[in-house]
């Protein structure tokens, strides 16, 4: 067993659900302005109004901290995701739906976007088992939703379907971000339906 892989097995969970959102809130805000090196445990406490040893005790290190925030984000997207299927719906409205909620969730927290992004593919990266893990999780519920479309329509086969989960995953994190910090003049819909084009190239006319 790594390093890593036992300080996130030690971690002790959060008293409570509004003080990790508190934590969540103040770190993403402290992260996107300079980035997860240069934040303190001492700062983000202070920004969530909590004491540095309640932080210590319920996750132990800065990095731990982060491992479970990273995790209490996944966790708000993840419940986004599955409210917006509808099983009485087309299963390609059902995907627009989902992908709006991806959006909205890319604008209230750009910063974990931010995060998602500069991480996720870094090598080696101190949360790289954390990203795995959370990445299978989101791939997952995206590749439920393809299929529910691949059930629903004709679809072209020869498009790998890991590589379809993985083309929605990468562009609503890409485009939301994007969207956000460089290309505010454009609408949640032109967005959504960006996105959606990979989905509809994907279904046979």
């Amino acid at each position: 067993m790594s390093t890593q892989e036992a300080g996130e097995r030690k971690l002790r969970p959060g008293r409570t659900n509004a003080t990790k959102q508190k934590l969540f809130e103040a770190s993403m805000e402290l992260i996107g302005e300079r980035g997860a090196a240069g934040v303190t445990v001492d700062e983000i406490a202070a920004a969530a109004g909590v004491s540095k040893g309640t932080v210590y005790y319920n996750f132990g290190s800065k990095s731990d901290l982060i491992a479970q925030l990273l995790r209490h984000g996944v966790d708000i997207l993840l419940a986004r995701l599955l409210s917006a299927q509808d099983n009485s719906a087309d299963p390609l409205e059902a995907m627009e739906h989902m992908i709006g909620q991806a959006m909205d969730f890319m604008a209230e927290y750009p910063s974990f976007a931010r995060l998602w992004v500069s991480e996720n593919w870094r090598t080696p990266s101190v949360w790289q088992n954390t990203f795995a893990e959370l990445r299978t999780l989101l791939l997952e519920v995206i590749g439920a939703a393809i299929e529910r479309v691949a059930a629903k329509h004709s679809v072209d086969t020869s498009i790998s379907r890991g590589s379809l989960e993985t083309a929605i995953f990468g562009a609503c994190f890409v485009v939301g971000l994007d969207r956000q910090t460089y290309h505010p003049e454009r609408t949640r819909e032109q967005s959504i339906a960006a996105i959606m084009a990979i989905m509809r190239g994907y279904v046979l006319k």
